[in-house]
C-alpha cells in the first residue's frame, strides 16, 4: 500500500499515529515526514528512519534533531547534500564533514577552514574525487601521503601540490606513469631526470616538450619518444632530427614527422617512401628533388589521388601520371596540367 504521498490528504489523526506514519515512511521516506505531525517530526526514531532512507527527509525534522549528532549523521551518510539542513553547530564537526565528503567530496570546498586543514577529512575527499585537493589547506597540499592519494586517482592533481612534493621523484614518477601530460607541472629538476622523462614519452611521446633541452638531445629518450608518436619529432635537438634511425623511426609512426627532418632528410628517398606510404599528404613536404621521382610520386597518388598537388609540375602534366590520381580519387583532376583536363580518357576515369 502507498502510504508516503497519500500522507499529505490524511486525517490529522493519521498523521499524528506513530506507526502509521513509521509504516508510510518505509514506503516513501521524504513526503511522509514533511506531512507528518509537528509532534512525530520532533521523535527521533521516527526522523532516523526518514533520513536513513531519504537523507535530505532531514529538512522536515524538528530544529532539535537538526542539531542531533546520530540524525545528522544518518542523513548525510545517506545523502551528502543533506549537510545543509544540519544545525550550523554540526557543520563544523569533524565525524559529520568526514560523512559528508565520503559521500559528496565536493563539499570540501565550503567546509570550515580547520577542516580543510584536517587531514583525515581531506584524505577522504581526495580518495573520493582528487580534484577537491585543490580546496585543502596549504600545508596539506605539501602532505606526501595526501598528495600521493590524489594522483594515484588523477594525476592531474600534480597541480595542487606543494612545490617541494613537485620535485619528490615518487611522487611525479606516479602521475607521469598515470597520466604523462603531468610532467608539464614538475619541477625543472625532474624534467632533467631520465627515470622520469623516459617513463612520460613511452607513454606520450608529445610530453619531449616539457622535458629538459639535454635530454630533448638524449638519443635514447628521443627514440622513445618518437616510437610513441612520431611527431614528437619537432621537440627534439636539431641534431637529433638530422639523424636517419630516429627519423625513419618518427615517420614509421606518423608520416607528418616529415615536416620536422632535417633537410637532408626530406631528401631522403627510403625516409620520404616511408613517410607516404603511412601519410601520402606528406609528399608537400619531401624535397623538391622527390617531388619530381615517379615512384615516390606514384606511391603516393595509389593511397591519395589528391597528393598530386603535392607532385612536380612536370608530373601533373604526366598523362599515366594524373590517370593514376584520378583514378584513386576524381576530384585529383583539379590539379592537373590544364591540358589534361581536356583528356576524355582522363576526365571519364
Amino acid at each position: 500500500k502507498q502510504y508516503g504521498s497519500a500522507l499529505q490528504y490524511a486525517d490529522d489523526k493519521l498523521k499524528a499515529d506513530k506507526n502509521f506514519v513509521l509504516a508510510a515512511i518505509k514506503q516513501e521516506g521524504s513526503s511522509a515526514l514533511e506531512f507528518a505531525d509537528k509532534k512525530l517530526k520532533g521523535d527521533k526514531e521516527v526522523v532516523l528512519l526518514a533520513v536513513k532512507q531519504y537523507g535530505s527527509a532531514l529538512q522536515y525534522a524538528d530544529d532539535k534533531l537538526k542539531a542531533d549528532k546520530d540524525v545528522v549523521l544518518g542523513a548525510v551518510k545517506q545523502e551528502g547534500s543533506a549537510f545543509q539542513y544540519a544545525d550550523d553547530q554540526l557543520k563544523s564537526d569533524k565525524d559529520v564533514v568526514l560523512a559528508v565528503v565520503k559521500q559528496d567530496a565536493s563539499f570540501l570546498k565550503r567546509a570550515d577552514e580547520k577542516l580543510k586543514a584536517d587531514k583525515d577529512v581531506v584524505l577522504a575527499a581526495v580518495k573520493k574525487e582528487a580534484s577537491v585537493l585543490e580546496f585543502a589547506n596549504d600545508k596539506l597540499k605539501a602532505d606526501k601521503e595526501i598528495i600521493l592519494a590524489a594522483v594515484k586517482q588523477d594525476a592531474s592533481t600534480l597541480r595542487f601540490a606543494n612545490e617541494k612534493l613537485k620535485s619528490d621523484k615518487e611522487v611525479v614518477l606516479t602521475a607521469v606513469k598515470k597520466d604523462a601530460s603531468t610532467l608539464q607541472y614538475a619541477d625543472d629538476q625532474l624534467k632533467a631526470d631520465k627515470d622520469v622523462v623516459l617513463a612520460a614519452v613511452k607513454q606520450d611521446g608529445s610530453t619531449l616538450h616539457y622535458a629538459n633541452k639535454k635530454l630533448k638531445a638524449d638519443k635514447e629518450v628521443v627514440l622513445a619518444a618518437v616510437k610513441q608518436d612520431g611527431y614528437a619529432l619537432e621537440y627534439a635537438d636539431k641534431k637529433l632530427r638530422a639523424n636517419k634511425k630516429i627519423v625513419l623511426t618518427a615517420v614509421k609512426q606518423s608520416g607528418s614527422a616529415l615536416v620536422a627532418a632535417n633537410k637532408k632528410l626530406r631528401a631522403d628517398k627510403k625516409i620520404v617512401l616511408t613517410a607516404i606510404k603511412k601519410d601520402a599528404s606528406t609528399l608537400q613536404d619531401a624535397d623538391k628533388k622527390l617531388k619530381a621521382d615517379k615512384e615516390v610520386v606514384l606511391t603516393a597518388l595509389k593511397k591519395d589521388g589528391l597528393a598530386i598537388q603535392y607532385a612536380d609540375k612536370k608530373l601533373r602534366a604526366n598523362k599515366k601520371i594524373v590517370l593514376v590520381a584520378v583514378k584513386q580519387y576524381g576530384h585529383a583532376l583539379e590539379y592537373a596540367d590544364k591540358k589534361l583536363k581536356a583528356n576524355k580518357k582522363i576526365v571519364l576515369t
